[in-house]
């Protein structure tokens, strides 16, 4: 029976190891067995803290909104409860932006818990949005000239998913560029 070499395939493996490894402290990034293990827990760390950064956001996300709450004189539980009541929609995420930037206009999510908490009806705002599309159909909406050539290659190919051009993914950005003009 001929003998059988499995020199690069080891080699190959071994190289990704510890190319994945690179930068780790003392012997991790240099020899393969330790390499691979700490690749391994690694792995499993950053499995781990991707929903660990999960949690950690949304705590200080309620804790940003609490603030904003507790100086507008009303609890996070209760602006929450109000918030529901009244029919509005916005995350935490937003809710703790906008506390931060535009207080004001966090009063007025106050104000409209307030008021739901208190058996008070809200209108909410009329959407004028939806208005203009009915009377202005797509086809006849105006486009407006946009200059391609100061546009990222991602952002060109983000344009020609859009205008439904096939193959963008694999064309270079002149290939985008000839093909959107």
């Amino acid at each position: 029976m001929t003998r059988v070499k499995g020199g690069t395939v080891s080699k190959t493996r071994r190289r990704k190891v510890l190319k994945e490894a690179k930068g780790y402290f003392g012997s991790k990034h240099r020899l393969y067995k330790t390499a691979q293990e700490q690749v391994f827990h690694s792995g499993a760390y950053a499995y781990r803290d991707r929903k660990a950064n999960k949690r950690n956001f949304r705590k200080l996300w309620i804790t940003r909104i609490n603030a904003a709450c507790r100086a507008n004189d009303i609890s996070y539980s209760k602006f929450m409860n109000g918030l529901s009541k009244a029919g509005v929609e916005i995350n935490r995420k937003v809710l703790s932006e906008m506390a931060i930037n535009d207080a004001q206009g966090f009063a007025n999510l106050v104000k409209i818990s307030k008021d739901a908490l208190n058996g008070k009806a809200t209108k909410p705002a009329k959407d004028t949005a939806k208005k203009e599309e009915q009377v202005a159909p797509k086809a006849v909406k105006e486009t407006k000239k946009v200059d391609y050539s100061t546009m990222t290659l991602t952002e060109l190919k983000n344009v020609a998913k859009e205008q439904g051009i096939k193959g963008y993914s694999t064309m270079k950005k002149e290939e985008l560029l000839n093909n959107l003009k």
